[in-house]
């Protein structure tokens, strides 16, 4: 098993006063050349946007974006004719495909919104561009993990275009769950939203990150009650 540790101290950091956001991969003006991706995870941004402000209409393209709102309400408006607001609980997916414009505000005047935005590079080129939200909130079991995002259009969250499983995980202390890879050659992301966990005798506090690869399956104890989101990806690189 290979590992690779990102501290939530070592992440890039812009604070644009309406946005506050952190990178845990090169993003924007931070550039490290040692911290691109993880496979085809491309972006990991831990954003907190203030009341009434957000991204101004922008392009998409060939891009799988997965935002996971963690506080607060975020209203998304897109080239489509989408127009929705996605809140703790929720999980949102767009396929960018041959191209879309969009937009994203903190639908509240009064209340930071939080969220995570998530990059993914697809494994099918110039798709028809597509959107989907869910909520996970009849999918949440305590103290196990539960998954929120597969490549299939029947299995259980909502899906994209690459061979990636994402999960969710609210455990109590001293609680252990396994996870078991479902492709051969795909590696794992691990973000801990909030708590500590111990993957081995690796200890992750709130905000690391860590990516493991050349293994099939991973054991994870909450040493804290803690959340976690993990990410399968697959490691060959687009």
């Amino acid at each position: 098993m290979k590992t690779i540790l990102h501290t939530a101290e070592s992440r890039g950091h812009a604070d644009h006063g309406w946005l506050n956001s952190y990178h845990s991969f090169s993003f924007a003006n931070y550039h490290n050349p040692e911290r691109m991706n993880f496979g085809v995870l491309r972006v990991l941004n831990d954003d907190t946007v203030s009341g009434g402000q957000g991204f101004g209409q922008h392009p998409h393209k060939n891009m799988e974006i997965i935002s996971i709102p963690l506080k607060g309400d975020l209203e998304h408006k897109d080239s489509m004719g989408n127009t929705t607001v996605i809140k703790e609980g929720d999980v949102q997916v767009m396929s960018a495909g041959t191209g879309v414009f969009h937009s994203e505000y903190n639908k509240n005047k009064n209340e930071e919104v939080k969220f995570l935005q998530i990059w993914v590079f697809p494994k099918t080129q110039n798709v028809t561009p597509r959107y989907d939200q869910i909520s996970t909130r009849n999918l949440a079991t305590k103290n196990s993990l539960y998954q929120i995002l597969s490549p299939e259009k029947t299995e259980q969250g909502v899906w994209i275009h690459q061979d990636a499983w994402f999960s969710l995980g609210d455990f109590e202390t001293e609680n252990t769950s396994t996870y078991t890879l479902n492709k051969p050659g795909n590696g794992l992301y691990i973000f801990v939203l909030e708590g500590e966990v111990a993957i081995g005798d690796q200890t992750l506090k709130r905000r690391d990150g860590m990516g493991i690869w050349d293994t099939d399956q991973i054991e994870l104890t909450a040493t804290a009650p803690s959340k976690v989101l993990l990410m399968e990806v697959p490691m060959a690189q687009i």
